[in-house]
């Protein structure tokens, strides 16, 4: 293991996900706040691709001539930002506003699951440091 790099690539992953899922609930929290705007556009949040693509992403690996390198893949993981799009009310009914409250609800549930279980993975991995630097005590 790199001793710059204490993080292996699944606590990075954890660590940019939890990240991630903070941004979405901004968005989603946003989507209630104006649901009864009118003419306002439900926006959505997604990273899930571009955080899959920069795990799978087959990038010729670097060479590292000295101890200190940091691996390239790293970097790779803290480069997703995620893009925010939003689509207009197509129905034709009220106010052209397109927040479905109970939808808006459920995308709240499971993104705090996903926050609560990457957040619970992430606290696992570092009370396993823990307790390897403690000398398994």
């Amino acid at each position: 293991m790199n001793p710059l790099n204490l993080l292996d690539t699944s606590s990075l992953l954890l660590s940019k996900s939890l990240d991630l899922y903070s941004a979405n609930q901004r968005v989603i929290a946003s989507n209630i706040a104006n649901a009864e705007t009118p003419g306002y556009s439900p926006a959505r949040f997604e990273f899930e691709d571009e955080l899959r693509n920069a795990l799978t992403k087959s990038n010729p690996a670097l060479a590292t001539t000295q101890v200190g390198h940091i691996p390239h893949a790293v970097s790779s993981i803290e480069q997703v930002k995620g893009s925010i799009t939003s689509a207009p009310d197509n129905t034709g009914i009220g106010d052209e506003n397109g927040v479905s409250v109970d939808e808006e609800m459920i995308a709240l549930s499971e993104n705090q699951i996903r926050y609560e279980t990457a957040a619970q993975l992430l606290k696992k991995k570092f009370s396993l440091l823990k307790y390897v630097v403690q000398g398994g005590q």
